[in-house]
């Protein structure tokens, strides 16, 4: 394939939005990628819900997972272990705030986890009544992010 024709391809694929087109014959093999140096991959937090400790047993001395005690609230938990950001970029506003009702679906943060940026979304309407981690900071698997109020 000669240059012209390679420039009439991308120009082709940078009309339209195709984020990858590949092309091989005998002679050649053309791979043409666009698009953000990230990679986003949406998740649906789980949510863990306190469970009632059964009468006359005592709670163990150090929880790894804090338990809420009140049945009011629920918990946005880490589907994946990477590092806690608020925002999307680091110039950008927070996705939610103490106080903000979010929708079933928004974003509320991401966990990136080997350069691969996991949008973790609310299960359902709620209010945020506390938000555990700091930007950047790490986080496992099945930890609290967020102290939620379903609506």
């Amino acid at each position: 394939m000669d240059i012209k024709d390679l420039k009439a391809l991308v120009k082709i694929i940078t009309d339209t939005d195709i984020t990858e087109f590949e092309l091989e014959n005998a002679e050649e093999k053309i791979v043409i990628k666009r698009g953000p140096d990230k990679e986003y991959v949406q998740f649906a937090a789980p949510v863990a819900q306190a469970a009632p400790a059964p009468a006359g047993s005592a709670a163990p001395a150090a929880a790894a997972v804090p338990v809420v005690a009140d049945d009011k609230y629920e918990t946005i938990t880490s589907p994946i272990v990477g590092s806690f950001y608020r925002k999307p970029s680091p110039d950008a506003d927070n996705f939610v705030k103490v106080g903000d009702v979010v929708e079933a679906g928004q974003t509320v943060c991401l966990v990136e986890a080997m350069k691969l940026f996991n949008e973790i979304e609310a299960d359902f309407k709620c209010k945020i009544i506390e938000v555990f981690k700091e930007d950047a900071a790490p986080v496992e698997f099945g930890e609290p992010l967020f102290k939620v109020e379903r609506l």
